[in-house]
């Protein structure tokens, strides 16, 4: 098994040439040609997502968030990325990201979000050519009244909290949402027709809504976890009996805490 061999099931579902321009998806450690024995899943590439893999044998990462993101000028011990690097390079393991690319594909991100609130009839929200876009949007099972809608969003993300705009006066029978940052896909939601619109590291001033619109905080890592179960299930059904596994420390490794 090589890195190619991996990178070519998981840009079938989300090729490379659809990430946003600002992005940097794709194989930002190692070639191609590398010979891979074993792969692990996470969502940021951290020092101790490295440590894993050593540990436990794999020699592939893949993760949501791209290790390599803005324009490195240094490279250093003190630092997270720095330090993540270094400890990939020594020791012989292949870096991968999907995260535009898994963000704007149905399948992706906000289609899991879609998933766990049950929606029906989902469309992309912001879409693109070919089906491919940002968010997704589509239809409750049944109308719930804004408290309630709120109640299950907590339950289906497994929330101890979230923000919320006013919450509507009318049952929300329609949802849109983008995982991560997606406040700019605001005005997309409200286009939809949805009532309730959900989303990561909204701002203040996006919390004043018009009347029967609500925007729903759930926090970016909450909003997009999801993805490494995706990225699991595609190596794991391409390659039954490969060794691929998610990060055991998965669930605890949102660096956002609450109190």
């Amino acid at each position: 098994m090589t890195v190619r061999d991996i990178t070519s099931v998981i840009e079938g579902f989300a090729p490379l040439s659809i990430q946003e321009s600002w992005d940097n998806s794709g194989l930002l450690v190692g070639s191609p040609a590398q010979e891979v024995h074993g792969v692990l899943i996470g969502f940021d590439c951290t020092p101790e997502l490295v440590d894993e893999a050593v540990s436990s044998g794999a020699d592939m990462i893949v993760t949501h968030h791209p290790l390599i993101f803005g324009g490195l000028k240094r490279v250093s011990p003190d630092d997270p990325v720095g330090l993540a690097l270094m400890k990939a390079v020594r020791g012989g393991i292949a870096v991968y990201a999907a995260h535009t690319t898994a963000d704007k594909v149905i399948g992706g991100v906000s289609g899991a979000m879609a998933s766990r609130l049950g929606l029906e009839d989902v469309q992309v929200l912001d879409e693109e050519d070919d089906g491919i876009g940002l968010g997704a949007v589509g239809n409750l099972p049944h109308p719930m009244q804004a408290e309630e809608f709120i109640g299950y969003v907590k339950s289906c993300f497994g929330l101890k909290v979230l923000r919320s705009s006013r919450p509507v006066a009318i049952p929300v029978t329609r949802v849109a949402m983008c995982g991560g940052s997606g406040s700019s896909l605001i005005g997309k939601a409200l286009q939809s027709g949805a009532q309730a619109y959900l989303c990561g590291d909204i701002s203040y001033h996006h919390f004043f809504t018009p009347k029967d619109f609500m925007v729903m905080d759930i926090g970016h890592f909450e909003g997009e976890v999801e993805i490494c179960d995706v990225l699991f299930s595609l190596i794991r059904k391409k390659f039954p009996t490969f060794a691929v596994r998610t990060s055991v420390k998965l669930n605890s490794s949102n660096p956002v805490f609450y109190y």
